[in-house]
């Protein structure tokens, strides 16, 4: 099976490709749903966030104030980290487990979407990395289209690596300031090259 690796800046087309391949019938998982699934009321990472942040972060329904939490660690360097030593080994025990499992069910390759892909050393567990990219100015004008402000997008880009690097190491780049059906067709190449078409 081949494992591929999907990352990319924030707001630069991760969600839209890993949709495009799941389209074509390749299993995807997403870490940011994952990293949802971690914190659910239950879960131990729950416990462990209230328990170095603070208590108020739960809300009264037993969840995540998740606004409250990100107001924090992306104002703070240390608490982020804090927070991913927290969340990160939890992520990456499932999506391991997702890869085991389409595996052991013969299948051709799988996705697993990673933000933070290289800024987790996650790129040893991957046989091709494909990296989705825009420019600064699209990828501002999708976080604001999310209800970010300026403050808060700058924040996010900064706690990830620069675009850039991130395409330096990967294999494959995917230009995601495109239609869908550009977007999809440099997805088939890829896939072409990697003998899945």
């Amino acid at each position: 099976m081949i494992r591929i690796g999907l990352t990319g800046g924030i707001g630069m087309g991760k969600s839209t490709a890993a949709a495009l391949l799941a389209d074509k019938g390749i299993p995807v998982v997403d870490t940011d749903v994952l990293a949802r699934q971690v914190v659910e009321p239950g879960q131990p990472a729950l416990l462990e966030i209230a328990l170095a942040f603070g208590r108020e972060l739960i809300a009264a329904d037993g969840t995540l104030r998740r606004d409250a939490l990100a107001a924090i660690v992306f104002t703070d360097e240390a608490k982020r980290r804090q927070l991913e030593e927290i969340l990160h080994p939890k992520i990456r025990e499932r999506w391991l487990e997702h890869l085991a499992q389409w595996q052991a069910a013969g299948k051709p390759a799988g996705v697993v979407v990673i933000p933070l892909l290289f800024e987790t050393g996650a790129e040893q567990e991957f046989d091709r990395i494909l990296c989705t990219a825009c420019t600064a100015t699209t990828q501002m004008q999708r976080l604001t289209a999310r209800g970010w402000s300026e403050e808060q997008s700058l924040q996010r880009i900064a706690s990830q690596w620069p675009t850039q690097r991130k395409m330096n190491l990967s294999q494959s780049v995917v230009w995601t300031e495109v239609s869908r059906e550009i977007h999809s067709e440099q997805l088939n190449r890829i896939l072409n090259q990697l003998g899945l078409r």
